[in-house]
Parts: C-alpha cells; structure tokens; sequence
C-alpha cells in the first residue's frame, strides 16, 4: 500500500499565498489592489455596479407577462390528420395543459367523426356541420 502513488501532473499543490515577492503570489497574495474585493469575506452579488444605477433597472420595462396563461394551440383541418385515432379528434391529446382551437384552413379528414375538446372557428364549425361530424364541446 505504500508505493500507491499518484500519477505524475496528476495532484497539484494548492496556491500558498503571501509568501514573499519571489513566490509570485506576495504582498497582495493575488487579489490585485486595494478595494472592495481585497477585503476577506467580501463577495459582491451579480449585477451590482458599486452604487451606480444597474442594467437591470435602467432597462425600461414594458408589457404584462401573465404566468398563470394557459397554452393554446391552433390548428388548421389540414394539420389534424394525424391526430384521428378511431373517427374521433381529442384536443386533449393535442395539449393536454392547456385548451386547443381548430381553424378552417383545409378539407375535413376522411374519417373523422366526432370531434371533442376544441375550441372552433366559425369556419371549422361550419365546414364540420355539412361533413355531419359530431362536435362536443
């Protein structure tokens, strides 16, 4: 157990600092002059600028960011093909978190039937209705 040995560059010695101006790391022990941050225990928080006015509140803010939103998703007839399964589209399987709209852009998918859980355009209703799809809403 004793030749257990780390590879050589493999350990590194730490920094010993304030050990006179031949090590390099004397007098000021690598913190640079005087000052806020030679100070021990000194740690600044990110983005102070020493008293001056900081980016983040010079910066004009505008608008409103609603975090309670809820997602929506807009889909047109011609995207929806995919989402089919048995004759009926589910806007619970296309977003789940959050309610989807389905626009009238394109021709009713060969096969649906029944549509739920959407939110409809007047044109996708009315193109839905003369395809006598069911829509429950």
């Amino acid at each position: 157990m004793e030749e257990l040995a780390p590879n050589d560059g493999a350990a590194k010695s730490k920094k010993r600092l304030g050990r006179g101006p031949g090590s390099g790391l004397g007098k000021t022990s690598g913190r640079g002059g005087k000052g806020q941050t030679a100070r021990s225990g000194s740690s600044i928080r990110p983005g102070f600028e020493g008293g001056q006015t900081p980016l983040y509140r010079r910066i004009p803010k505008r608008g409103f960011n609603n975090v309670c939103a809820v997602g929506v998703v807009a889909l047109n007839l011609q995207d929806v093909g995919c989402y089919v399964e048995a004759g009926v589209l589910n806007g619970k399987d296309v977003n789940p978190s959050g309610f989807a709209k389905l626009l009238s852009l394109g021709d009713v998918p060969a096969g649906l039937k029944t549509v739920k859980n959407f939110k409809l355009s007047s044109g996708a209703r009315e193109k839905l209705l003369a395809q006598n799809v069911e829509v429950v809403e």
